[in-house]
């Protein structure tokens, strides 16, 4: 298995916006295939260091984690998110 993490800074990290962006990405699993989890947490800690998303997704395999990332939905999705988000950090491991 493969556990894809993604920690996502908003522009606006209003609870509002921050519960938007949750919405759209949890559209992802009835859209990819290869998404075989999908978990989007809202982070709560008021810290400067502190990202206000945390997308977790599992994938069977390496091979379906480069199809998800090129899948067009999922790129909508990077779209969408290059107009609300400062920056993002991602995590890629097997387990």
């Amino acid at each position: 298995m493969v556990k894809h993490i993604v920690f996502i800074k908003l522009e606006n990290n209003s609870e509002e916006n921050k519960t938007e962006v949750q919405e759209r990405l949890l559209t992802m699993k009835d859209a990819i295939g290869v998404l075989q989890k999908i978990e989007v947490g809202l982070n709560f800690a008021n810290e400067d260091r502190a990202y206000d998303i945390a997308l977790l997704t599992d994938f069977d395999s390496k091979k379906d984690l480069g199809i998800y990332a090129t899948h067009p939905y999922h790129m909508e999705i990077v779209s969408y998110l290059k107009t609300v988000a400062l920056s993002s950090k991602v995590v890629d491991f097997q387990y």
